[in-house]
């Protein structure tokens, strides 16, 4: 198969939008033909060898925001130039990133997608795994999940899709319901499921979709939505090309200077021979492409496999026992805690993904056997620490949430997640959710834990914990423990949890934290009781 010598075959595991339709008729398979003649032209098409582009992107997180289902955070500002060869099937990126979040940083990297394999060139996630960290200079193989995800996005994109599904038509199906104002066709390419719709005037593709699965929203529409159509060499070339997730615009690309059919050195299409051994095939079978393709957004993805932690470092997630009948569980990216009480457990936040939750119900019930997890306390709603939630929800235990975020959190538990077939969508259940407005203690006679809202500028509703016998606290975001040096003055979350903690019962000697692992509260404390002229 040649078509963008193999590009095509990427994977997806999605709803198929083939099953109970039948092949469209030859009038129906017009929009094809139609599409093309708008584009400049089968034969033109057809010749089209190679393109290159240089423009710009933006890029938003829906579900970064500082208030649940509120304004998106803008993740930056980025420059590229874009190369791709079609006789070969192969792309390369050159990125300028100036990411404003979580941090304002700038990053230099260029990507290579080849059918077979991928690598990165430079620096582009904060979250760099050991293989990359040991390179010098810093360059790794894609992981098969962002190998699969860049075909995806390839092929999606390609001037040549049009092509591509008429050159293929027992791939192809009427998409339904019919709609004559609005015609658009079904086509499966490998694994993957597309929907693309054509513009009723113009006869051009309009709109490019897919079915995936979101931690936090469930099945996701997402849509390249292609406008700003410029003659280039006789070719008609989409110039605005904007992604939206359920309808929300969370990718704009403007194409500034485009041109087709120039050269471009087979040299720089391909993959180091140092790299090839290491090389993974692009992944089958459930590939979370939001979570590959928007972790990218803000610079934080780290490109294992393992999704939940870089396989290469560690032999994956544990729990450190931090004191008597408390857990931290480390590993990986994200930490969650477990406190353990006289006939139950609390956990504290559901991180990443189901799998990430499965592992910590199952030992947490390995070591604390016979007690079920009563309360998860999801500290608050972003999704790399909340995209686990639905699993203790399956679970049945009960889900303490900060003020304003029981809505957002009553739709991550009612969405449909029919693509990734979670524990909540198998076993559908009612969920008890509880607002912390203020302060709420949990005890059992021997041992309580107090759950705090603080008042920050991370996200509304943010709650941290506290074990006074322990004199443990736990804090996701606002600090990250024995990850982040402390500077010469306090970030405003840390100002944000020191002041907070003045309301705890008593001063916690350590705080556990959901990125990175413990550390002593007392330099920190110090460092915000300095006086501002000393800073």
């Amino acid at each position: 198969m040649s078509r963008i010598a193999g590009i095509a075959a990427v994977s997806l595991v999605a709803i198929s939008c083939t099953e109970g339709r039948s092949r469209p008729t030859p009038d129906q398979v017009n929009p094809l033909d139609r599409a093309l003649a708008a584009m400049g032209g089968e034969e033109k098409v057809r010749a089209l060898d190679s393109i290159v582009v240089k423009g710009t992107a933006r890029h938003w997180e829906p579900q970064q925001s500082v208030k649940p289902d509120g304004e998106m955070r803008l993740a930056g500002d980025s420059t590229f130039v874009l190369s791709r060869s079609f006789a070969s099937g192969a792309a390369r990126i050159e990125w300028d990133r100036k990411l404003v979040y979580p941090s304002p940083r700038e990053y230099r990297f260029t990507e290579v997608v080849t059918p077979a394999s991928g690598y990165v060139d430079g620096i582009d996630t904060t979250s760099r795994t050991k293989r990359d960290l040991d390179s010098n200079p810093p360059r790794h193989s894609m992981s098969a999940l962002r190998l699969a995800a860049a075909q995806r996005e390839l092929l999606r994109s390609s001037p040549r899709l049009i092509l591509e599904m008429k050159s293929a038509p027992a791939s192809v199906r009427t998409h339904a319901p019919v709609d004559p104002r609005a015609p658009a066709l079904d086509y499966r390419a490998g694994d993957v499921d597309f929907t693309v719709a054509f513009d009723s005037e113009t006869g051009l593709p309009a709109r490019v979709t897919t079915r995936d699965a979101d931690n936090v929203e469930g099945d996701s529409t997402y849509d390249l939505v292609l406008s700003d159509w410029r003659d280039v060499s006789g070719v008609k070339i989409a110039h605005r090309q904007s992604y939206e997730l359920n309808g929300r615009e969370v990718v704009r690309i403007q194409y500034d200077e485009t041109r087709l059919n120039a050269p471009v050195a087979a040299a720089q299409l391909e993959v180091p021979a140092e790299l090839r051994a290491s090389a993974a095939r692009p992944a089958a079978g459930k590939v979370p492409y939001q979570w590959v393709i928007r972790r990218q957004f803000i610079g934080t993805f780290l490109d294992s496999d393992a999704v939940n932690f870089d396989s290469d470092s560690t032999a994956g997630l544990r729990l450190a026992e931090l004191a008597p009948g408390i857990s931290q569980v480390v590993g990986g990216t994200h930490n969650a805690l477990v406190v353990e009480m006289a006939d139950h457990l609390i956990v504290f936040d559901a991180p990443i993904n189901e799998w990430q939750s499965r592992w910590t119900l199952d030992a947490a019930r390995t070591k604390y056997p016979g007690k079920p997890v009563k309360y998860l306390v999801q500290t608050h709603h972003h999704m790399d620490h909340a995209g686990g939630a639905r699993t203790y929800a399956a679970e049945g235990a009960s889900v303490l949430v900060g003020d304003g975020n029981r809505a957002h959190f009553e739709r991550v538990f009612k969405a449909a997640h029919r693509v990734d077939g979670d524990a909540l969508q198998d076993n559908p259940r009612p969920v008890h959710l509880e607002e912390v407005a203020d302060l709420k203690v949990l005890g059992d006679g021997k041992r309580t834990v107090e759950i705090l809202r603080v008042d920050n500028p991370h996200a509304e509703g943010m709650l941290i914990g506290y074990v006074p016998d322990a004199r443990l606290g736990w804090v996701a975001d606002l600090w990250s423990p024995g990850r982040d040096k402390l500077g010469d003055k306090p970030t405003p979350g840390q100002a944000a949890l020191v002041a907070a903690v003045k309301r705890l019962s008593s001063t916690p000697v350590r705080f556990a934290g959901g990125h990175g692992t413990t550390a002593e509260y007392a330099p920190l404390a110090a460092l915000a009781a300095q006086p501002q002229a000393s800073r």
